[in-house]
C-alpha cells in the first residue's frame, strides 16, 4: 500500500472477486486438516488490520509447513486473492440457557 486508503469501489470490487474465489475453493480449503472455516475480510500484518481485502482461513493452530502434508499446506494466494490463516482453537457449541 502506498499510503492512500482504497476508494470504496475498489474495496468493494476486491469483496465481490474474494467472495467469488471463497464459494468456488471452500469446499477443497475444509477438507485440508486443521481448516475450521473460510470467510472474507481484510488481512491483517503483524496483527494489525489492513487495507487489503483477502481469504481468511482459521485454523485450530498453525503449525510449521514440516508438520504438515504436502497435500494440507494452505496457499499465499488462490487466483489472485491473498490468505491470510488465522489461528482460532477448537470451535463449539456452547449450551444455553433456556428461555424464562
Amino acid at each position: 500500500m502506498t499510503g492512500k486508503r482504497k476508494d470504496s469501489e475498489s474495496v468493494r470490487r476486491a469483496f465481490a472477486k474474494a467472495q467469488k474465489v471463497r464459494r468456488e475453493h471452500e469446499n477443497e480449503l475444509l477438507a485440508k486438516a486443521n481448516v475450521i472455516g473460510v470467510g472474507v475480510g481484510m488481512r491483517k500484518c503483524g496483527g494489525a488490520l489492513t487495507d487489503e481485502v483477502g481469504l481468511v482461513i482459521l485454523v485450530s493452530h498453525k503449525l510449521p509447513a514440516s508438520q504438515i502434508a504436502s497435500s494440507d499446506l494452505l496457499p499465499t494466494e488462490i487466483d489472485g486473492v491473498p490468505v491470510d490463516v488465522e489461528q482460532v482453537g477448537v470451535l463449539g457449541v456452547q449450551a444455553s440457557d433456556p428461555p424464562v
